[in-house]
């Protein structure tokens, strides 16, 4: 009996054990299915997704014949002209913007160590209606005709002026430093200018100099943002220039009706300081400059949040507002600049948190030099390699473990908040871009174009993140390539000069039919003077250039900024000018070594010394001749196309020493006179 019981209540016992063994189980089976369903959830909400293209990548642009092309965004061949139909002009586009916006923020400005100060659009467009109602107190008309002349730096006052200025339907003429006094008195004289808006004194001095000279007769007035000497304005009442002072000047007025353009009257006259020559002025009509805007917002559609509120755009290139600053504009959004010293840029960017920044692919490159300069190379590349594999499929994010990890501080460094960079004015390195467009998080677009199409006539679509091209035509615009014997370029081939027709197609160079005549042929086709290809997406890629190619002794020809672009790629190197004669047989360069690496790269050669002693060393100039003779045959330069010699230059070409355009492009002209001396020295070796 005994035996009987113990025997039956044990296994009961254990039936009852195994009976809450399983059902323990099956919780934590359910609580596991729990989980990985909420992780599922998790990953289907947050998972990266591609952006979607507007249009099949593999066919961006449609083919008119063998050589012209329009966007594949476009449903037939009508080029697109308005985006918005109450926005046909820059007036109407900012007015749409104070509509949207009202007392937000539009014009940003700081001082060192502070933060930024905003003006509303309502105060922009109150002191825009206050300042051309001066300028018509001061004899302007109100009509296209009508050129007022801005000599400043890119600030909000200027903004205000442009703003001014369209508000009567007057056309603004921007003037730069650079341009030199006989360039300044050609266009004081062609456009018969008489009114002057100047941010400081020393740039109202330089004029006054010009009509003390008796070489202009037109100037009668200048407007100076910042206070002024009284000395200023007794030396101007002297030779007949009054003189005003901004601030007091515009509160003080009455108002005139307003007066706004048609699209196609002229906006801006924009000269060019070019490379040889006198400066030619293209002018740019409102409608140039609203089909150009209207095209960028219609390849940005895609991205329906694009321009939604807070969007700031940091300006600071020395240029006329571009299409991106127009955009900016047309949907109430606030446009940030800088304090004026390029050496305080990066500190104005993280200030300013720009979820926009166009910027020239020089910047672009100095921030690829100096993240890549980092001692953890191995970790930093293999990252990129990650991030590489999510943009080929398409995924752009700044959120991945990535960017958590290795990425957060470059993209800090550069306000956090960056969803869109714009480069052109040069071409950049498909390298540099890749490499950025992991590393940053944010979409990078890049352009090609030049002044006289209103800036822009190809640009990079949504999505395909591949580099080595500049995009398919702007929607505004068609594109065709046309032959040239003489550099073995031909339109069957899918190569030749890059030609630009449509609605963002300037009008002409002011009062000169004969450069005119150079620019825009008989069908209305501007020649670009750059040499391009087609590839097989219906995207273009800039090849070589016309215009400055010259022949060596043995015949052949040199294109030097193809060149130049292959040599900025090696680390040493900043800036090169490649030189040329018809009477030499091989190529010389003038090399700016970058200051920031250049004194280490020289110590791990074993070399020691300050900078400017290293650019006199003759081992480091053999080192640094060796490290450009690499690139170029990785490139693919023939040897004639290969610098045989070289001088390192220690001081940085740029506006301020004139050897540089105010788009950043080389003068080749002066850099010639500049280094005439140190050129001839090296000609004067025996033949290599």
């Amino acid at each position: 009996m005994h035996i009987v019981l113990r025997w039956g209540i044990f296994p009961n016992l254990l039936l009852f054990k195994k009976i809450n063994k399983n059902k323990n189980r099956i919780r934590t089976d359910r609580a596991c299915l729990g989980a990985l369903a909420s992780l599922t959830t998790y990953w289907l909400v947050t998972r990266p997704r591609p952006i979607q293209p507007p249009c099949d990548l593999q066919a961006q642009s449609i083919s008119g014949d063998q050589s012209c092309r329009r966007s594949a965004l476009l449903k037939d061949d009508n080029l697109l002209e308005f985006y918005y139909e109450d926005a046909k002009t820059v007036y109407d586009m900012f007015q749409r913007g104070l509509r949207i916006a009202g007392n937000g923020p539009c014009l940003g400005f700081r001082k060192p160590g502070e933060p930024y100060q905003w003006i509303s659009y309502t105060e922009v467009a109150e002191r825009a209606q206050v300042l051309g109602s001066g300028l018509l107190a001061k004899g302007c008309k109100p009509n296209p005709q009508q050129y007022v002349g801005i000599f400043a730096q890119n600030r909000p006052e200027w903004v205000i002026t442009e703003m001014a200025c369209y508000t009567f339907s007057m056309a603004l003429v921007p003037l730069y430093d650079t341009l030199g006094l006989e360039a300044m008195v050609h266009i004081l004289n062609l456009a018969e200018i008489s009114m002057v808006i100047c941010d400081k004194e020393d740039k109202a001095e330089s004029l006054l100099k010009i009509k003390e000279k008796g070489v202009t007769t037109t100037l009668s007035c200048l407007v100076l943002f910042n206070p002024f000497s009284a000395a200023l304005l007794e030396r101007g009442r002297k030779c007949g220039v009054e003189i005003l002072q901004w601030s007091c000047w515009i509160f003080n007025l009455c108002l005139y009706w307003l007066q706004p353009p048609k699209p196609q009257d002229l906006a801006v006259v924009c000269f060019t300081s070019g490379t040889t020559g006198k400066p030619k002025g293209a002018m740019i009509t409102h409608g140039n400059i609203a089909s150009n805007t209207s095209s960028v917002i219609k390849i940005l559609e895609v991205s329906s949040e694009s321009f939604v509120l807070p969007v700031c755009l940091l300006s600071f290139l020395s240029c006329p507002p571009s299409a991106f600053d127009v955009s900016m504009f047309c949907h109430g959004a606030r446009v940030g600049f800088y304090q004026g010293d390029i050496s305080l840029l990066m500190d104005d960017i993280k200030t300013l948190k720009p979820t926009f920044f166009p910027v020239v692919p020089r910047l672009l490159n100095r921030i690829y030099d100096k993240v890549s300069a980092t001692r953890q190379r191995v970790i930093l590349h293999y990252a990129v390699r990650r991030k590489q594999a999510e943009l080929s499929s398409g995924v752009v994010r700044n959120n991945s473990l990535w960017d958590r990890l290795i990425f957060n501080k470059i993209q800090a460094s550069l306000g956090g908040n960056l969803r869109f960079i714009l480069t052109a004015s040069a071409p950049i390195s498909p390298t540099v871009l890749s490499f950025l467009r992991a590393t940053l998080g944010c979409l990078i677009f890049e352009g090609y174009g030049q002044t006289e199409c209103t800036a822009g006539c190809t640009f990079s679509m949504p999505g395909d993140w591949s580099a080595g091209h500049v995009g398919a035509p702007l929607p505004c615009a068609m594109v065709k390539l046309t032959d040239i014997p003489d550099m073995n370029y031909y339109a069957k081939n899918g190569e030749g000069e890059i030609c630009i027709r449509g609605h963002s197609v300037f009008r002409g160079y002011l009062k000169d039919e004969e450069r005119t005549g150079e620019a825009l042929d008989a069908d209305g086709w501007l020649h670009t003077g750059d040499v391009g290809q087609w590839l097989p997406n219906g995207t273009l890629r800039i090849v070589d250039r016309k215009k400055h190619i010259f022949k060596l002794s043995q015949g052949e020809y040199i294109a030097p900024e193809k060149i130049e672009n292959v040599y900025t790629r090696c680390v040493p190197v900043l800036q090169v000018f490649v030189h040329g004669d018809s009477l030499q047989s091989y190529l010389i360069g003038v090399v700016v070594p970058d200051p920031e690496v250049f004194v280490n790269w020289a110590k791990e050669r074993g070399v020691v010394g300050s900078y400017e002693e290293l650019c006199q060393n003759p081992d480091v100039k053999k080192a640094v001749l060796e490290d450009m003779t690499a690139v170029a045959k990785e490139a693919g330069l023939k040897s004639f196309e290969q610098v045989k010699d070289l001088y390192l230059h220690p001081e940085m070409f740029s506006v301020s020493n004139g050897l540089l355009t105010p788009t950043l492009k080389s003068k080749r002209v002066d850099l010639r006179r500049v280094f005439s001396e140190q050129i001839a020295q090296m000609y004067s070796k025996s033949s290599i």
